[in-house]
C-alpha cells in the first residue's frame, strides 16, 4: 500500500517510517528540511520518497499537493504536530504559542487532509490517522495546564470525529489516536514506552480497523479513550 506520513524526520514519524518500509509498503515521509532530516535520509529505499512539507503554511500545503498531482494514497498518517512548552501555565500563557500549536495541531492537520483528499480517494484503503494525545481528552484532564497543547489536540480530535461522519457515505475509516507517553524529543527520557511499541500497536489498529472503527479515539494498544 501507499502511505503518507508527515512529520518524518524523528520521533514517532520517523519509527512509522521505519516500521512501514520494513513491512514492504511504499511511504512518502514528510518534513520541514528534508536536506536536513539525517536521520530519515539514512533509511535510503526505493520505496521511500522524501518530500518537505510544513503543514502550518498554506503556500507548502499547496506546493505539496500539486507535486503529488493525481497519485493515489492509500492511507495518510497526519503525524506532525507541536507542543509549545513556553505556554505551560494559565499566569503565563503565551498566546503566541497557543496559536503556533493551534496552527500545526488542528488547522494543519485538517488543511492537509483536505488538500490530500482527491488522493486519498484515488486510494483503495481509504484510511485517516490522526496522531493526537490523551492531553486531548476533556473526560481525562484532571490536572490542568497545557492549555496549547490540550486545546489544540482536542480540536484534533473533534475534526477526526467530523471527518469520519463526513467521509463515511465515501467508505473512508478515520481515527484518531493516544500514542502513550514515549520517549522522543517531546515525550522525554523519562517517558513509558519507546518508539517500536507504540507505532506497532497503532498501525495494528490501522491495519484492522473498518467503518465501526471510524470516528473513534483509540491508544496504541487499541483501547478506546473517552473524549
Amino acid at each position: 500500500m501507499h502511505f503518507l506520513v508527515t512529520g518524518a524526520n524523528r520521533g514517532l514519524g520517523l519509527e512509522f517510517t521505519k516500521q512501514l518500509l520494513e513491512a514492504g509498503h511504499q511511504v512518502i515521509a514528510t518534513s520541514r528540511n528534508p536536506s536536513e532530516a539525517s536521520d530519515l535520509r539514512a533509511l535510503e529505499s526505493a520505496s521511500l520518497r522524501l518530500m518537505a512539507l510544513d503543514i502550518s503554511k498554506p503556500e507548502s500545503v499547496d506546493a505539496f499537493a500539486k507535486a503529488l498531482n493525481d497519485e493515489a494514497i492509500d492511507v495518510l498518517i497526519n503525524n506532525a504536530g507541536h507542543y509549545s512548552r513556553v505556554s505551560v501555565g494559565f499566569d503565563h500563557l503565551n498566546f503566541d504559542g497557543v496559536l503556533h500549536d493551534f496552527a500545526v495541531n488542528g488547522i494543519g492537520t485538517l488543511r492537509v487532509t483536505q488538500a490530500l483528499l482527491p488522493n486519498l480517494r484515488r486510494g483503495n484503503a481509504k484510511k485517516i490517522a490522526n496522531i493526537s494525545s490523551k492531553m486531548g481528552s476533556i473526560t481525562d484532564n484532571t490536572s490542568g495546564g497545557s492549555y496549547a497543547y490540550r486545546m489544540s489536540k482536542a480540536a484534533v480530535n473533534m475534526a477526526t470525529r467530523s471527518l469520519a461522519n463526513d467521509l463515511r457515505s465515501e467508505g473512508f475509516t478515520v481515527l484518531t489516536f493516544h500514542p502513550g507517553w514515549v520517549q522522543t524529543d517531546m515525550g522525554g527520557p523519562n517517558a513509558l514506552i519507546e518508539p517500536p511499541e507504540s507505532i506497532a500497536g497503532m498501525l495494528k489498529v490501522v491495519d484492522n480497523a473498518g467503518l465501526e472503527q471510524s470516528g473513534r479515539f483509540w491508544d496504541y494498544r487499541g483501547q478506546e479513550l473517552p473524549w
